[in-house]
């Protein structure tokens, strides 16, 4: 038996036992001043079947980066954090609406963890292979990766220079936002220039730095090259201003983060298995208190608390409460928008000025509806197909992702060898994609787009084909 087997069995109850059973029962019987009812019940199912999930993840013989983001999301934010604020009897957002709708949205989360898992298992049983059709892998285009990394510096030196110098990018977010409102961007009509001003200032500069580490990690001849070393330095360091996580939002960072360590490591299943793992220590008992760049000095405030439970009742969590008041949102006589919040996430960059009736992300819609005061509140992937397309389009649309992911981590698993040509495109944006969806899934969708799209649009540059050899980066 090789050593990984042997590992993965040592690892298998205790690491079962910890996510779906020791944890959920050691936060359920916690003193708190929540009900017991349908909603608790249900919450407690969701947590024990998210964290069996996560278990069958971390312990898969192959890495499977996609579906094992996807359930680390759902078992943090959907289920752990949701059940410590049922026990607790607090949220960080108030739930509006009767605790009928917190019941049904903590069974439609249930319902849409089932339909990923169903799409991921139609996707094993797809018969072919990844290049099926006469499909040839994508590469990297050697001469249009100069193209990426020239935009990458001018974009961020953008960035930089409209803000107002490098400096400003290791105090606080708030100077960021006085940064932005100082340059004229933080008016109604400026957001989607300031999402594509941030977009171009951060995305291309990650994505080159992913390309050129995936060089050093698997070519020898680039390890050699003072001009690829270089290159490498200098994106590093430009990455270090507009990509930190002083200057960006933690989600963003994840992100940086995630895309990195897969990318440096591409074949390591300790490694997968470390960061899996280790990141429901990082989400649950780090996140809470890891907004200390958020505010400056004058306005920072700790968090105080008392016991292990409260900082994921008052801190961040709020996917599953806002999800039942988008469904209150709904019922008291909004009704579905049938695909107009996607129409707008899509279009995010036509400005108001062009469509003034472009829709608000869900989270801010649903938060002027509530009347709160804060309307920076997340939208989770479930509420945002929910308000959309119902009850039926949101499993839909979960077993679809379940049946990409799948896919996508096949593919990934076969070309992200070191083995593998240094320019093999799916190597790098599957670890990118793995680092986002935390973004994706918490929503809202319509201010993930932005990135996403630069993202695409830089992936498009960047792609060619095997049979343009010459071209490719190998």
């Amino acid at each position: 038996m090789s050593p990984r087997a042997l590992l993965s069995r040592a690892l298998s109850v205790p690491l079962v036992l910890a996510f779906s059973v020791l944890l959920p029962l050691a936060v359920a019987a916690q003193p708190g001043g929540g009900s017991r009812d349908a909603a608790f019940w249900l919450q407690l199912t969701l947590t024990v079947y998210a964290g069996a999930r996560l278990s069958t993840m971390i312990l898969t013989s192959r890495r499977k980066l996609l579906q094992g983001s996807f359930w680390l999301f759902v078992y943090m934010a959907m289920g752990v954090a949701p059940l410590a604020q049922a026990v607790l009897g607090q949220v960080p957002t108030p739930v509006v609406g009767p605790r009928s709708d917190l019941t049904e949205a903590v069974a439609l989360v249930l319902i849409g963890c089932v339909a990923f898992d169903v799409g991921a298992l139609l996707a094993r049983h797809r018969q072919g292979g990844e290049d099926a059709g006469g499909r040839r892998p994508a590469l990297v285009h050697r001469r249009r990766l100069a193209l990426l990394v020239l935009l990458a510096f001018a974009g961020s030196a953008a960035l930089v220079v409209k803000l107002g110098g490098p400096a400003v990018f290791f105090t606080s977010r708030q100077e960021i936002a006085a940064g932005i409102e100082d340059a004229g961007l933080s008016q109604a009509g400026s957001q989607a220039g300031q999402a594509l001003l941030r977009g171009f200032g951060t995305v291309p500069a990650l994505i080159a730095l992913l390309v050129y580490t995936r060089r050093l990690v698997t070519s020898r001849y680039a390890r050699r090259s003072p001009g690829v070393l270089a290159a490498w330095a200098a994106l590093v360091a430009v990455n270090v201003i507009v990509n930190n996580p002083v200057s960006n939002p933690r989600y963003w960072f994840l992100t940086v983060l995630f895309s990195l360590l897969f990318t440096v490591f591409p074949v390591s299943a300790a490694m997968y298995r470390s960061a899996l793992t280790l990141g429901v220590v990082v989400a649950l008992v780090v996140f809470p208190f890891a907004d200390r760049f958020r505010y400056d000095q004058l306005n920072y405030r700790p968090v105080q608390t008392s016991s292990v439970l409260e900082p994921l009742a008052i801190k961040d969590f709020d996917q599953m409460g806002m999800f039942a008041n988008t469904i209150t949102y709904v019922r008291s006589g909004e009704g579905h928008t049938w695909g107009r919040q996607l129409a707008g996430s899509v279009l995010f960059a036509v400005p108001r000025s062009l469509w003034p009736g472009k829709p608000l992300d869900t989270g801010v819609l649903v938060g002027q509806w509530m009347g709160t005061v804060n309307t920076n509140l997340s939208s989770p992937v479930w509420a945002e197909l929910w308000i959309d397309a119902g009850p039926v389009g949101m499993a839909a649309g979960l077993l679809g992702l379940g049946y990409a992911a799948a896919r996508m981590d096949r593919r990934h698993a076969r070309r992200a060898s070191r083995r593998a040509p240094p320019g093999s495109l799916i190597a790098l944006v599957v670890p990118l994609v793995a680092g986002y969806s935390f973004i994706l899934l918490r929503g809202p969708l319509l201010q993930a787009s932005g990135r996403a799209a630069i993202a695409l649009c830089c992936v498009l540059l960047i792609m060619t084909r095997r049979q343009d050899r010459a071209a490719a980066l190998r």
